[in-house]
């Protein structure tokens, strides 16, 4: 037992003594911390009430930091509850009410079904239980008191809850209102600001469709009047991005039931800007020194319990269809396809490392209640990619990789993410030792390369540690893409194995990685992130020529074959409506240049440029407006005035 812990702050760490039985609320007060909201313990984050043992690294958090976020959210996800109690008079039972990355949650079993319209009275009790800044209390009990409690109020969803508790269950009481919580929250409901309900939705109990319906009320909490304003922009903002109803505006893709829930079906212009993703893709790949490869959409069943994929994630795969007496699935993942290639010959030493790529299509059968544009899909195509190397090579491998991810996704307009190393879970395939190589070699490689990275304690996949990526878009949101896997597992099963320089045949370590995620999903965060005003190296038809009348056509054609001849994509839109009217629509459009020619124009050798979401046009030479649109284009820039 220590009587010391070392405090982390901002810019420097110092020892702080404490006394038994002093909680963490009183270090605090101790140390000169003013506004805390809960206390980081060796990373994991836990209850001001909480006391110290000693010896252990604390860090102070507040709504400022990420997991104070997530204890001010999970309280005002128990006030919502509260409220909810009151508005139903009682006549209600409780489920879960968890904080999320975006907010939190509250699921009910209600008498009736809740409007839209009532969230607004529920705030308004909400805000008055906020205001009367009640104690937040923590208590616990025997599982027989708290069992004989919930039998008692009928309430079944948490006695269900209940039998997964070990120990003590702990409570968290405010005024007339408790419920069973592990925490941590605040210390009492004056500390939240203003909660915002943003909307109502059915959730399955546990996620289970033969469970219980339950209604699920969604909402948000900040310190402020001001950020929830900030908030409500952005909301505002973000449903005109929606990459749904934009894909539909700028005739990009659509999903039709009739062909199948989650399946993307894509338009000429939508497909046009997926082509050029999957070109670059390609060029870099090739300079990267990756072998492109090619597999098939199904493989035989016996494929999929040697990878172990039937074992691990069969709720994911469709089912099975017979063929010629075999049974097939459709494939889920491309790697035990790349597993085959590796093993088609005797590889040395001298091979690797040896990487593999493929843009290859995948089908996993997500539940219809997630499936989401093309964020959330049935099939889709992942950007690749496997590399067998030596163990002596691995880091190198992972700092080249993490410098080509960095580029790949700068190039889309994306610089600012955050980055997690996933370490090894209670339940792994592998020795420590090879653990341990694995994952000091992805923090070595972060380092080297210069990125800050997390610890996600026990958060690797059961084959190995990986290292995410969340990108931000423009809207200041985080979206999963890039991520770096080692992987364990599938070399043992599939038996790969090169021949090292002493004879003796060696097991790579597999690198897994994919830099987009799914290009489906990657596509609607581009959508978003532009609010569909692609850049002009993507946009599908970065030019609309636009001729005053029809006697201008001529020379609206000459303009074209000039951008034509530069490897431009043009299109002229002829004279057959107003020039405000066909203006207006390439606007609507988000076409990055729009060209206006007339007889001036024609007689002078010039062009009217109209930059989109500028007012105003600028008169150029036809030689520099090529020029400069052209640079613009191989500089691969966002859309800006020529």
């Amino acid at each position: 037992m220590g009587e010391i812990v070392k405090l982390k702050l901002s810019e420097k760490s110092c020892e702080l003594p404490f006394k038994a039985g002093e909680t963490f609320i009183e270090l605090a007060e101790k140390a000169g911390i003013e506004e805390s909201c809960g206390v980081l313990v060796d990373g994991e984050l836990v209850d001001l009430r909480d006391c110290p043992v000693g010896g252990e690294e604390i860090e102070f958090v507040d709504y400022e930091d990420e997991a104070g976020k997530h204890v001010y959210w999970h309280t005002a996800s128990h006030v919502l509850a509260h409220a909810m109690k009151y508005y139903m008079d009682g006549d209600l039972k409780l489920a879960i009410g968890p904080a999320t990355g975006e907010g939190f949650y509250y699921d009910f079993e209600l008498p009736r079904t809740l409007s839209e319209s009532e969230l607004e009275r529920l705030e308004a009790i909400i805000k008055q239980i906020i205001q009367r800044d009640i104690s937040i209390e923590r208590y616990s009990c025997s599982k027989a008191e708290a069992t004989a409690k919930f039998k008692e109020n009928s309430a079944s969803y948490k006695l269900e809850l209940l039998d997964d508790i070990e120990g003590e269950p702990t409570f968290y009481r405010q005024a007339d209102f408790e419920d069973l919580c592990s925490g941590p929250h605040l210390l009492s409901t004056g500390q939240l600001g203003v909660v915002k309900l943003t909307k109502l939705a059915g959730a399955y109990w546990r996620g289970d469709e033969n469970g219980p319906m339950l209604q699920r009320v969604y909402g948000i909490a900040f310190k402020t009047e001001e950020e929830l304003d900030l908030y409500e922009e952005r909301l505002a903002e973000a449903k005109k991005r929606d990459h749904r109803k934009l894909g539909q505006e700028l005739d990009l893709f659509q999903v039709d039931d009739s062909v199948g829930p989650g399946l993307i079906i894509w338009h000429p212009r939508g497909a046009e800007i997926r082509q050029t993703i999957e070109d670059h893709w390609r060029r870099r790949h090739r300079a990267e020194g990756y072998r492109t490869v090619m597999t098939p959409h199904l493989a035989q069943e016996e494929l999929w319990k040697i990878s172990g994929h039937l074992d691990h994630y069969e709720e994911n795969m469709f089912p099975r269809m017979e063929l010629d007496d075999t049974n097939y699935r459709v494939k889920p993942m491309n790697c035990p396809f790349h597993m085959k290639i590796f093993n088609s010959q005797t590889r040395s030493y001298r091979d690797l490392p040896l990487r593999y790529a493929e843009l290859g299509t995948v089908y996993r059968y997500e539940k219809s209640g997630v499936l989401h544009g093309l964020l959330r899909v049935r099939g889709f195509t992942q950007d690749d990619a496997h590399i067998f190397c030596q163990p002596e090579q691995l880091e190198g491998e992972l700092i080249s990789l993490l410098e080509f991810t960095t580029e790949m996704l700068a190039t889309f307009g994306f610089n600012d993410y955050e980055i997690f190393v996933s370490t090894r879970p209670d339940d792994y395939v592998g020795t420590e030792d090879r653990w341990e190589l694995a994952t000091e070699s992805l923090k070595k490689a972060l380092e080297t390369a210069g990125l800050d990275y997390k610890i996600d304690p026990g958060e690797g996949v059961y084959y190995g540690p990986k290292i995410d990526l969340k990108i931000r878009d423009s809207l200041d949101r985080e979206w999963q893409c890039s991520t770096i896997q080692v992987d364990f597992n599938i070399p043992e099963r599939f038996d790969v194995a090169y021949v090292d320089n002493d004879g003796e045949e060696k097991r790579p370590i597999m690198i897994h990685r994919a830099l987009f995620g799914s290009l489906e999903r990657f596509f609607g965060c581009l959508v978003e992130h532009y609010g569909g005003a692609f850049p002009p190296w993507l946009a599908p038809t970065p030019i609309w020529i636009l001729p005053i009348d029809s006697a201008n056509q001529e020379y609206a054609q000459k303009v074209a074959d000039k951008f034509a001849e530069a490897g431009i994509n043009s299109r002229i839109e002829p004279a057959t409506d107003s020039l405000g009217k066909r203006l207006r629509l390439a606007i609507t459009q988000k076409i990055p240049y729009a060209v206006i020619v007339g007889s001036d124009e024609e007689e002078s050798g010039k062009i009217e440029l109209r930059t989109y979401g500028e007012t105003s046009s600028n008169s150029l030479e036809l030689e520099i407006a090529v020029e400069k649109i052209s640079q613009i284009i191989a500089d691969r820039a966002p859309i800006k005035p020529v």
